[in-house]
């Protein structure tokens, strides 16, 4: 079967709708199908920013009854769990319900209404969605494929991929296994800067934190490992990483990924990773890969449409 890999859609309905199309689905009794049998898998980070969440979701969610679309949970279905889900130990919501957790998570409750049926019955549905996927000949993550969380995440699936209450709900209690597993997989792999140095996130956020590029193991320096918005790039210290930071990609097998905001032309990182995001969620291009078998990726299997 061939399948067409789908970045991070932030619930841009129209982008999707131009990107199916263009790989060409079409839709047949409800559902994006294509004539040849293919099936789109989407990378995450279907909700939150974009104007047509609610639709996006419908979409996909026809697709996965069709057979004809597969999703993974992003780390912004994981934050929609956590703020749709009390916390049995208390009264809070696992992920508590404050300003600064919840700036990017309003536009997807205006659109759905918090706690309305609609709302609980969506934080219900990414419950059941698997955080890795694992066809063997590629494998899918939001974004980092850290073997040893992998595992852990693997041992907690049932055969649908689904993850139960207790794992999730262990996923928000800090150094526990489930979070740090699920922090590695859906936000991937952070070096904290030296010296106290801070840089500003893309929503302008002072972080002491940086993204790294896992998957390049000639990023040997804090400056050129860090994924963070080109005008923050000097604010970055231009000095060796530590020796504990290894970095490169942990097979041979081709592995997408979502979650970084890249810019410029889409392209491959390397002959086994593509990162698929480029930012649709505003006003980058939501890109795809048509994966057709084989073993090393190209440039030339990048498909997108911008806004």
């Amino acid at each position: 079967m061939g399948y067409d890999i789908i970045g991070d859609v932030h619930g841009q309905g129209g982008k999707m709708k131009a990107l199916l199309k263009k790989l060409g689905y079409r839709i047949k009794d409800g559902a994006y199908r294509h004539p040849e049998g293919r099936q789109a898998l989407f990378l995450g980070d279907l909700i939150d920013r974009g104007p047509e969440q609610v639709e996006v979701i419908n979409i996909v969610r026809n697709m996965i009854e069709a057979g004809s679309g597969r999703t993974i949970m992003g780390n912004h279905e994981w934050n929609a769990l956590g703020c749709g889900m009390r916390d049995p130990e208390g009264s809070d919501y696992l992920r508590p319900r404050i300003e600064a957790k919840m700036k990017e998570h309003k536009e997807f409750l205006r659109q759905v209404g918090m706690d309305s049926p609609l709302h609980m019955e969506l934080v219900d549905w990414f419950k059941t969605l698997p955080p890795v996927l694992d066809l063997g000949s590629i494998r899918l993550c939001h974004a980092w494929w850290n073997p040893d969380s992998i595992d852990v995440i693997k041992a907690a699936q049932d055969r649908n991929g689904k993850l139960g209450d207790a794992f999730l709900i262990g996923s928000y209690r800090k150094r526990t296994a489930p979070w740090q597993a699920i922090e590695y997989v859906t936000k991937g792999y952070e070096v904290s800067l030296p010296g106290g140095d801070t840089f500003l996130d893309h929503n302008e956020v002072p972080r002491k934190e940086i993204r790294v590029r896992w998957w390049d193991d000639s990023a040997t320096s804090y400056r050129k490992a860090a994924l963070v918005p080109e005008g923050e790039r000097s604010r970055i210290p231009d000095i060796p990483m530590p020796k504990e930071v290894k970095l490169g990609a942990s097979s041979n097998v081709p592995t997408f990924v979502g979650h970084y905001w890249l810019t410029g032309t889409p392209g491959v990182q390397n002959a086994t990773t593509a990162v698929l995001d480029y930012g649709a969620g505003i006003n980058g291009p939501l890109v795809a890969y048509r994966w057709d078998g084989e073993i090393l990726l190209n440039n030339d299997k990048l498909i997108w449409v911008k806004g």
